[in-house]
């Protein structure tokens, strides 16, 4: 493979090929969503990105991620999705603070686990 974009493709059709030719393997019921990102930068940077992925693929901004700094768009084939996000400098940040904190809490029984 001449790199990891076509590597994505070869598997994504060998998987489905399997899966046709085995139709006693189960599947998930559940979506397979497909995530790509823009590499970091400035907020703008990565917008434009974004809004240059949702003009190849003709699609607009999701409106429902944006309060949580999430501009994103992305298009379904049924039941399998391809999404393409930038996460925000602000929720980048949230998140950091969030898990500043993650070794710091122990409950009671952490030591039952």
């Amino acid at each position: 493979m001449s790199n990891d974009r076509d590597a994505l493709i070869a598997g994504l059709i060998a998987l489905a090929g399997f899966l046709n030719a085995n139709s006693r393997v189960p599947t998930s019921v559940a979506p397979v969503i497909i995530r790509a990102f823009p590499a970091h930068g400035p907020d703008e940077e990565m917008c434009a990105e974004v809004d240059k992925v949702a003009a190849l693929l003709g699609t607009e901004i999701d409106p429902e991620h944006l309060p949580h700094g999430h501009y994103m768009t992305g298009i379904a084939f049924g039941p399998v999705r391809y999404e393409f996000t930038a996460i925000l400098a602000a929720a980048r940040a949230r998140h950091a603070a969030v898990d500043s904190y993650r070794d710091c809490i122990q409950t009671d029984n952490a030591q039952e686990l």
